[in-house]
């Protein structure tokens, strides 16, 4: 039998308020929201090269930190970090270096952790 692999990569992130975050993460991605089918909101890049950022409203509140998180590559901390602030991030630790790379850890407006990391490449 032929191994099946998966076709694209759909991000979950579960949530109390889809709406308010849908807002955050179109915002601070450059994405668009592409469709809502109550529990979910889908946003997606417009430019088709990121993947899909699946919100999953859900009852149960966060608890402790995230398993996986998002890394969002910017090619300098500064004007990127206000940018998020301004749209309802908050910083949890940062700026630091880690391994090389100028980084620092924030919760978008339910807690959920992200990072904002500076690559040469980026």
């Amino acid at each position: 039998m032929a191994a099946v692999t998966p076709k694209e990569l759909v991000m979950v992130l579960d949530c109390a308020d889809r709406e308010a975050l849908a807002d955050f993460w179109s915002q601070a991605l450059g994405y668009r929201i592409t469709r809502t089918t109550p529990p979910y909101t889908a946003l997606t890049d417009p430019e088709g090269r990121g993947p899909e950022l699946l919100l999953q409203q859900v009852p149960e509140p966060k608890q402790g930190k995230n398993r996986m998180h998002l890394d969002l590559r910017v090619p300098a901390m500064e004007p990127a970090l206000s940018r998020v602030v301004a749209l309802g991030a908050r910083v949890l630790r940062g700026p630091f270096d880690d391994a090389g790379c100028p980084t620092t850890v924030l919760a978008d407006p339910e807690g959920n952790e992200f990072c904002l990391i500076v690559f040469e490449s980026a």
